[in-house]
């Protein structure tokens, strides 16, 4: 399964879609249009039977939508019917198919505070989060409590989950108050139930430490597994419930290290026995920086699987890739060879095969898509079950083994929920009737992959919207996009977030603009080097030379206007933004900075002392930090910004806009403003979805559409 990057690097002089890849100009369309579309997340199976479940986002009204083989007819299950913010995420289904678990409420892509109410409508009694059950032939949702992280046990009748730090249960159907399973200290989460149902395990946080804990009953006292000085993660149950793997990392503390040097972030992989709580350990990771432990989706992606292998993920050999070795010891197997990543990870019902979704594939642009992917947990024989020119993500396998289950999109269509049989063949689409009748599938764009290098010499992988028609030399506009692990991708995106990033860049793509969405250093589908840079980040910004080298790439371009440039982009790509109209005003003509980061020595410790003890490069590593922000730069910033936050973000300190917003007044720099009150850095109502896509496509086309 080759990777595609060893095809030729293209310079920027050579870049460009080819005259046969035109596409007639698109119709115009409205931003309500482009963003009608139904955003399916959560695909779960069950495990027994064919039974399916996964949420819709028809435009702010989500809920819960099902379906069941043969003929997976999609069927709404909630009735929820307002644009209300309340998102509905850790959707599963029992292993008897009989019922649907999920939890209402929350922000739970937030860095902090996910599990507090939010309330953008501004309801004078705000709503709880709260788990809640419906049967999956239909009825009403029973609340079984407030908390987060349901988990369903192997029997079908209970439910354990997460509550003010500890472990709660409650009926599925909803017949009984939940329960405090036990109190312990510490932050308690992440239960996982013994293969029987009769007992939990589940991690215990105490700061500096973590524990792997296992518990019977309300009755019986815990058993701690080989307590120690680590942190310990990720418990999982052997098949026969006698053994948990799980993840351990060196606990907090000692002597301050350097603030701007990489460094390894050690991990290890042991086993315990559930009755003496004796351990051992299984695998070490590699003492290098591409091993420390990894940082893509689900981490090391710990599984107990068939065949007495167990399965990770790990970055060791420079790419994010699976392995597994035996619940013995030894050597760990490759499971997935190539230069390419393994993401959203599931283990079949049978626990024999592992399906992902990665950037792999025979086609030289595979490396910017995402195809479902397929391999054996005991040998090395991974298979791309989706190939083309489509994007696929987050497979699941229905009970029965007989059914593969994904999300899908092209360049055009959204995504939706489709099926295929688990031994390969023709795919269909669900829920395809939830496309609004007026969404503009035929008139979009198809974005082109374009390659170009930063001054430094890195290669940069970028997508390239360009409507044909209209003037000869056309305003342009790079898209920045967050995190920064990420990637943009040759059509819609797995995550809410940048879908709604690419239904803007279709957007003004349609008004007129050139769009060129970078895939800057610091992201992820191109490698450990690219993904964990050095001198980047507050140790020296160098990503933001590929985002420079973004706007210079557009001026080369005969069909863009190099005077008419612009930049936006959210969260870290809203620092970058700010970063460069800051640095470089003369080629960001004007920008759109939405809910970024503006002064990063603010939080960081730099200037606070826990002892007696201090980073040896202490003083050099706040000064990097400070030359790395754009408010270091305000004297050479010289183009307009709109700045938008909402007041409730969880990612994002809001203050880091309201200090940005008086630099700027001070320094008598043009700006606008527009402040979202009580929504959250995903923007959690459709309605404040919308006026964010269109104030930015408003004050782009008034600054730079003269």
């Amino acid at each position: 399964m080759p990777r595609h990057l060893a095809f030729v690097i293209l310079t920027a002089a050579l870049i460009g879609p080819p005259a046969s890849a035109q596409r007639p100009a698109p119709s115009a369309f409205s931003l309500e249009q482009v963003r009608s579309y139904p955003f399916p997340s959560g695909l779960t199976a069950a495990a027994t039977g064919a039974r399916l479940a996964w949420t819709f986002n028809e435009q702010g009204r989500r809920n819960i939508y099902v379906a069941e083989g043969p003929e997976f007819t999609a069927r709404r299950l909630t009735e929820y019917l307002a644009d209300d913010g309340q998102e509905l995420t850790s959707i599963a289904i029992s292993p008897d198919g009989r019922w649907v678990v999920y939890v209402r409420g929350g922000d739970h892509g937030s860095n902090w505070d996910d599990h507090v109410t939010v309330n953008p409508t501004f309801s004078p009694v705000p709503p709880t989060v709260q788990i809640l059950s419906v049967p999956f032939a239909g009825g009403e949702p029973k609340v079984l409590g407030d908390g987060e992280l349901p988990v369903i046990a192997p029997t079908s009748d209970k439910v354990a989950f997460v509550k003010g730090g500890q472990i709660w249960t409650a009926p599925i159907d909803g017949s009984a108050p939940a329960t405090r399973l036990f109190t312990a200290r510490g932050s308690n989460g992440d239960p996982e139930w013994s293969p029987d149902g009769t007992r939990l395990a589940f991690v215990s946080s105490r700061g500096d430490h973590a524990f792997i804990g296992v518990v019977t009953d309300s009755a019986t006292p815990i058993r701690w597994l080989e307590p120690s000085f680590s942190r310990d993660r990720s418990p999982r149950w052997s098949p026969d419930g006698t053994r948990i793997a799980y993840v351990r990392q060196p606990g907090g503390g000692g002597a301050p290290d350097s603030i701007l040097s990489q460094r390894h972030r050690a991990w290890e992989i042991r086993t315990a026995d559930v009755v003496s709580g004796a351990g051992r350990r299984l695998w070490n990771a590699p003492e290098t920086l591409r091993g420390s432990v990894p940082s893509t989706h689900g981490g090391t992606n710990l599984h107990w699987a068939a065949a007495g292998r167990i399965v990770f993920l790990s970055y060791h050999d420079g790419w994010p890739h699976l392995y597994s070795i035996a619940d013995t010891g030894g050597e760990p197997l490759l499971l997935t060879p190539g230069e390419y990543m393994a993401e959203y990870i599931s283990l079949s019902p049978d626990r024999r095969w592992l399906l992902f979704a990665g950037n792999a594939g025979t086609d030289p642009l595979d490396i910017d898509r995402r195809h479902v992917v397929k391999a054996p947990v005991d040998r090395q024989a991974p298979e791309v079950v989706t190939p083309g020119a489509g994007l696929e993500w987050t497979p699941v396998v229905t009970g029965d083994m007989r059914t593969l289950a994904f999300i899908g999109a092209t360049a055009q269509r959204p995504p939706l929920p489709a099926v295929m049989p688990f031994a390969g063949g023709a795919a269909r689409t669900l829920g395809a009737d939830r496309i609004p009748a007026d969404f503009p599938t035929e008139r979009m764009v198809v974005p082109t992959q374009v390659i170009f290098r930063a001054s430094d010499n890195v290669t940069v992988h970028g997508q390239l919207f360009e409507p044909r028609g209209g003037p000869a030399r056309k305003p342009a506009v790079v898209f920045v996009h967050g995190g920064p692990p990420r990637q943009m991708l040759l059509g819609w995106h797995y995550s809410d977030y940048y879908s709604n990033a690419y239904a803007v860049n279709q957007y003004l793509a349609s008004r007129g603009f050139v769009v060129l969405a970078v895939n800057y250093r610091l992201g992820i589908g191109y490698g450990y080097e690219f993904h964990r840079p050095p001198d980047a980040g507050r140790q020296g910004a160098a990503e933001y030379l590929d985002v420079k080298a973004a706007g210079e790439f557009l001026r080369t371009l005969p069909q863009v206007d190099g005077t008419r440039i612009g930049i936006y982009g959210g969260s870290y790509g809203g620092y970058l933004t700010a970063l460069a109209l800051a640095r470089d005003s003369e080629l960001f003509a004007a920008g759109v900075d939405i809910h970024g980061v503006h002064d990063l020595t603010v939080g960081r410790g730099y200037t606070e002392r826990d002892g007696y003890e201090i980073a040896p490069d202490a003083e050099r590593g706040l000064e990097v930090a400070w030359q790395s922000s754009p408010v270091s730069s305000m004297a050479t910033w010289r183009s307009p910004v709109l700045v938008i936050h909402g007041d409730d973000d969880r990612n994002v300190r809001f203050s880091q806009s309201t200090d940005l917003v008086r630099r700027l007044e001070e320094h008598g720099i043009p700006h606008e403003t527009l402040v979202i009150p009580d929504d959250t850095h995903h923007f959690m109502r459709w309605a404040n979805v919308v006026a964010v896509g269109k104030a930015t496509a408003e004050f782009l086309e008034r600054m730079l559409m003269k």
